[in-house]
């Protein structure tokens, strides 16, 4: 059966959109989408409903009247990100391609699509956190304080009978569960997401996410070129801690489809294709954008980057160094990498200054080299790569 078939794509679409539910940390907001309306290409209508107070009856008039509105806003989706990946024809027989094509294109969403949605989500939500001033000093020696100011934050806004998630960086959440404060609150309960049951931990009823660091920034730039992909913002922070309702925001997806083509249809090359797109925004009604509060790291930034540098083999000497700024305490940690996208990063032992010498047992070629600075320990950013050329 031709690979090409409407089932196969149905069927694979499907399979990615359960896999995105179960792995991505902000999926369940697309949950919240049920009254939702497109109008053209990129515009989404979000109804916000708001009510009178009650008022005092009238037993000669009776009921005092009041009015429910209804605003439909729109909202324009920014997020149209696709790919194009092929598996050549000899990779696989007739009888293998459904298999193998399943684990590379499930490996493909959950290594590269759900990070970069989580990323995008979790970035715009806390802006919108810090344009209306909705954000707590951290408190590095007990996490667990902040935490709860957030939840009595959002709560002030939203009453005690709502849902909510923190989202937490996975850093900080290592010091959470090392707090004796926590220990003595902490219970696993249940998650929907979608059509997927997980069980998470939560404290007193708020669901607790840990999310790596690379995804909790406030900013990030959306790669548009061969290597594709996102990186944080020059002018990013790092998100500590976000607290919001699980009905707080929408996250729209209005395409993700898959088209598949057989190395006989596809006519750049003797391979299967698989073309991946997903069309996507979250958005928050404007009565719910001071139900969002975040605890954001002080503002790190990179006053000087890393240069290339030529030595000579046999006799390598001199150094690489990054300079940053910040009211933080920093730390540093150079790392070696394979290549300038920055694959394949190992720690440099004993690596832990500003400034770092040269290994002299490098061998000819070349070699590479970036700074991850932290702020008060606990998460950062990373500088540019240096390229260090042995000649």
């Amino acid at each position: 059966m031709s690979i090409n078939s409407i089932e196969n794509t149905t069927r694979y679409t499907a399979e990615l959109d359960k896999m995105f539910a179960q792995k991505s940390a902000t999926g369940f907001f697309a949950d919240n989408t049920l009254a939702t309306k497109f109008v053209g290409a990129k515009t989404v209508i979000i109804p916000d409903v708001n009510f009178q107070g009650l008022a005092n009856y009238d037993r000669d008039s009776g009921f005092s009247r009041g009015a429910i509105t209804v605003s439909n806003a729109s909202y324009t989706m920014e997020m149209d990100r696709a790919r194009s990946l092929q598996i050549d024809r000899e990779d696989m027989d007739e009888t293998g391609i459904a298999n193998l094509a399943g684990q590379i294109l499930g490996e493909y969403v959950r290594t590269k699509v759900v990070p970069e949605c989580d990323a995008y989500v979790i970035s715009k939500l806390a802006k919108i956190a810090e344009t209306r001033a909705n954000t707590v000093n951290a408190n590095c020696e007990n996490p667990y304080e902040t935490l709860i100011d957030l939840i009595n934050k959002v709560q002030s806004a939203v009453g005690f009978d709502e849902e909510l998630v923190a989202f937490i960086d996975n850093n900080v959440f290592a010091l959470l569960q090392n707090s004796t404060e926590i220990a003595k609150t902490i219970t696993v309960s249940d998650f929907k997401q979608g059509d997927v049951n997980l069980k998470v931990k939560s404290i007193n009823g708020v669901t607790l996410i840990p999310v790596v660091s690379e995804r909790m920034k406030t900013a990030y730039t959306f790669r548009n070129n061969a290597a594709g992909g996102f990186v944080p913002a020059d002018d990013a922070k790092s998100i500590y801690m976000m607290v919001c309702p699980k009905k707080g925001a929408h996250l729209v997806k209005k395409t993700e489809n898959m088209r598949i083509f057989t190395p006989e249809q596809n006519v750049d090359a003797d391979a299967y294709k698989f073309d991946y797109r997903i069309y996507y925004d979250v958005f928050v009604p404007k009565s719910g954008l001071d139900s969002i509060w975040a605890c954001v790291s002080p503002e790190l930034s990179i006053t000087a980057q890393p240069t290339d540098i030529e030595v000579a083999e046999g006799e390598i000497s001199g150094s690489l160094s990054v300079t940053a700024t910040s009211e933080g305490e920093l730390s540093y940690q150079w790392y070696k990498c394979a290549n300038e996208g920055g694959d394949e990063a190992v720690k440099v032992a004993g690596a832990n200054a500003s400034t770092l010498a040269i290994p002299e047992a490098l061998e000819g070629g070349k070699h590479y080299f970036f700074c991850l600075i932290t702020v008060n320990g606990i998460t950062g950013i990373k500088s540019d790569i240096a390229c260090v050329t042995v000649e």
